[in-house]
């Protein structure tokens, strides 16, 4: 599942939706992750942005479990996982 992808990289993560649209503009991020019951709106820039530039994005179904994943008190709309080097 992809919480469990999240933890084992958690060192190596972005985490918000602003910040991983920087870094994937940037050509920091291997793979994003976005939150289902987070806003269209907002989930819906990084994932057309994701598509135009390649990079792998899985959705899952929980902000607040996506954000524990990362180790935040916090609900996480969207997650980028670093490339190596990064």
């Amino acid at each position: 599942m992809s919480y469990e992808k999240v933890l084992q990289v958690k060192t190596c993560v972005i985490i918000g939706t602003k910040q991983t649209l920087k870094a994937m503009k940037n050509d920091e991020v291997s793979s994003v992750f976005l939150a289902e019951d987070a806003d269209i709106h907002i989930i819906q820039k990084v994932a057309r942005l994701a598509e135009k530039l390649g990079i792998p994005c899985e959705r899952v179904a929980s902000m607040e479990k996506l954000g524990r994943a990362c180790g935040i008190d916090v609900g996480a709309a969207a997650v980028a996982v670093k490339k190596a080097g990064f």
